[in-house]
C-alpha cells in the first residue's frame, strides 16, 4: 500500500556493526501478521483496476528508471549503509548499488 509501518506487534530487533559488534540501530521485527499483511498489500496492487496495472507501461517504465537515478545518486551512501550493516567489502557493496540501478534500467 505503499507505506511504512511498525510491525503490527510492536517487536523490533538490533541490527549490529558485525566488524565491531557495536548496535547501529533497532529495526522493525515482522512475524507472521507483519508477511500476512505485506503480502495482501502486494497482491492489491497488482489486482486488476489497481493503480499500478491501469498506468500506462512508459510511465511504469519512467518510475523505475527513476527509482534506478535515485540509487545511482546515493551510491555511495547506499554502499556505506550495506558495507556498515553486513560487513561486506565497500568495493563490493558498491558493485552491487550499480547492479541494482541496472537491473531497475
Amino acid at each position: 500500500n505503499n507505506e511504512w509501518c511498525n510491525s503490527i506487534g510492536g517487536k523490533t530487533f538490533p541490527t549490529i556493526n558485525p566488524t565491531t559488534g557495536e548496535k547501529i540501530t533497532d529495526v522493525q521485527e515482522g512475524d507472521r501478521a507483519d508477511i500476512d499483511a505485506a503480502v495482501k498489500a502486494a497482491r492489491k496492487a497488482f489486482e486488476l483496476g489497481s493503480e499500478w496495472r491501469r498506468m500506462d507501461a512508459s510511465k511504469r517504465g519512467a518510475l523505475l528508471f527513476k527509482l534506478a537515478e535515485l540509487i545511482d545518486r546515493d551510491a555511495d551512501y547506499l554502499s556505506s549503509l550495506e558495507t556498515l550493516d553486513n560487513g561486506r567489502l565497500k568495493a563490493a557493496t558498491t558493485v552491487d548499488m550499480a547492479a541494482a540501478a541496472g537491473v531497475l534500467r
